[in-house]
């Protein structure tokens, strides 16, 4: 009798959790929060993807003026090389005199 009674309250309370266990995947939603977490990651993502932008466009605008310099730096070197100064005179390498440490050991 005691064990019928027992069956009979656990009973009810079994089907009532077997019928919140089941539910309709129609209506399963992940929420207000579930929006507001996915809209922040990606505000976030967003963020990090101009920040990448801008960093990469600054590293290339800084290579491309190195490379400017250095071109400049070439002309300049090639026409100061080529021309001389306006003071300077052109010298013939084969009329040197040799340099003393050049000279033959007499001794």
């Amino acid at each position: 009798m005691l064990v019928d009674s027992v069956r009979s309250a656990l009973l009810p309370a079994s089907t009532l959790a077997a019928e919140q266990d089941e539910f309709d995947p129609n209506t399963v939603t992940p929420g207000v929060w579930g929006f507001v977490v996915t809209f922040l990651i990606m505000v976030v993502v967003l963020l990090l993807i101009l920040d990448m932008v801008r960093r990469i466009r600054r590293t290339n605008y800084r290579a491309q003026v190195r490379a400017e310099l250095e071109a400049a730096a070439e002309a300049a070197a090639v026409e100061e090389a080529g021309f001389g100064g306006a003071d300077a005179q052109p010298v013939d390498a084969a009329d040197d005199e040799p340099r003393d440490d050049d000279a033959p050991n007499r001794g």
